[in-house]
């Protein structure tokens, strides 16, 4: 199984300090599907990066680039408009507790 990572990136600056109502909805179904993949064993990691610039981070397992790209362009916050995805192929070097 082939590993793949994909940036979120959001619509601007500071946007978790500045989530409207609507938008902290969207992305709280990211984060339960996120937890429904994880539980499934096709996520590896996820999470933001912290500061002025929040980009999400989300490394997991596909077998190729198009249910990797589709399962990138099903998250609810690309797929609704609200961040940006942007994929690549990955390799887990090294994995605390595994290595």
């Amino acid at each position: 199984m082939a590993e793949w990572i994909y940036f979120i990136h959001p619509p601007r600056e500071n946007f978790a300090a500045t989530m409207t109502d609507a938008e902290k909805a969207v992305w709280a179904v990211h984060f339960e599907r996120f937890q429904r993949l994880l539980a499934e064993g096709t996520i590896i990691l996820v999470g933001p990066t912290l500061g002025a610039t929040n980009t999400g981070i989300a490394i997991f397992e596909a077998p190729d680039e198009a249910s990797a790209r589709r399962l990138m362009e099903e998250d609810p916050v690309i797929a609704g408009g609200f961040a940006r995805g942007e994929l690549r192929p990955f390799r887990v070097s090294l994995l605390r507790g595994r290595d």
